[in-house]
C-alpha cells in the first residue's frame, strides 16, 4: 500500500506539457505570394480587415494563396480584371494584416490612410520582384488597352516595375495611393489602380497603424 502510494504521488508530480501556440504571421504590403490552380508570383498590396487587396490579375475567386513563406493564406474572394474591383484575399487564422509596407531592407513604412496624393507628389512602390521603387504621379484618371481589356480612372507614375510585381501597393507619405495592374513597355511607365475604388468594390477597410 506505501509503495503504491509513492507512485502515485510521483505521478501527480510529473510536468503537464503546454500545447504550443500555433505561428502566426504579419500580412504586408510588397510581400510576394502564389494562388493555385493559377500559376505565377504576385505581390500583397495593403492589408484590410480580414485579408488583403491585390490586383485582379492575381488569382480568381476561390483560388489558395500561400504567402512568401510557403504558408496557405487563405481564399481569393474577389477577383476583376478588367474593371475598377482588383481583387482580395479573405486570410487564415496562420496570419494577421497589418498597416505595413516592406521596403525589403529590413525596414517597414507604416499605413497611416488612404488620401490621394496630387499629380507630381513623390511615390514609392514595394514589388516583390523589384523591391522598393520611387517616383512621381505622372497623371490620374488615365485610360489603358490592356490584352483584356480597358481600364479607366488608373494612377500613372514613372516607376519602372518587373514581372511578379503586379498586386504592389504605392504609397506616399504613409497614404496608400494604389496597387499595380501594368506596365509601359520595358516596364515603364507604370499604372496603378486607385486603393479607394478597390476599397469601396468589397465593402473593405484599409489596415492602418
Amino acid at each position: 500500500m506505501i509503495r503504491t502510494l509513492l507512485v502515485l504521488a510521483a505521478l501527480s508530480l510529473a510536468p503537464v506539457p503546454h500545447a504550443t501556440a500555433a505561428a502566426v504571421y504579419d500580412v504586408r504590403g510588397g510581400d510576394s505570394f502564389t494562388t493555385s490552380p493559377v500559376s505565377g508570383r504576385c505581390t500583397v498590396g495593403f492589408s484590410v480587415r480580414g485579408g488583403y487587396i491585390t490586383t485582379g490579375r492575381c488569382g480568381t475567386p476561390g483560388a489558395t494563396a500561400v504567402g512568401h513563406n510557403g504558408v496557405a493564406q487563405g481564399t481569393v474572394q474577389g477577383s476583376t480584371f478588367p474593371g475598377g474591383g482588383g481583387g482580395w484575399v479573405r486570410t487564415n487564422t496562420s496570419w494577421r494584416p497589418r498597416g505595413l509596407v516592406n521596403r525589403h531592407d529590413g525596414t517597414f513604412v507604416t499605413v497611416r490612410g488612404g488620401q490621394a496624393a496630387p499629380v507630381g507628389s513623390a511615390v514609392c512602390m514595394a514589388g516583390a520582384a523589384s523591391g522598393w521603387r520611387c517616383g512621381v504621379i505622372q497623371a490620374r484618371n488615365i485610360t489603358v488597352n490592356f490584352p483584356e481589356g480597358v481600364l479607366t480612372g488608373l494612377i500613372r507614375t514613372s516607376i519602372c516595375a518587373a514581372p511578379g510585381d503586379l498586386g504592389a501597393p504605392l504609397i506616399a507619405n504613409g497614404q496608400a495611393q494604389g496597387i499595380l495592374v501594368g506596365t509601359g513597355g520595358g516596364g515603364c511607365p507604370s499604372y496603378f489602380q486607385p486603393v479607394n475604388n478597390v476599397l469601396a468594390a468589397y465593402g473593405l477597410t484599409l489596415v492602418t497603424e
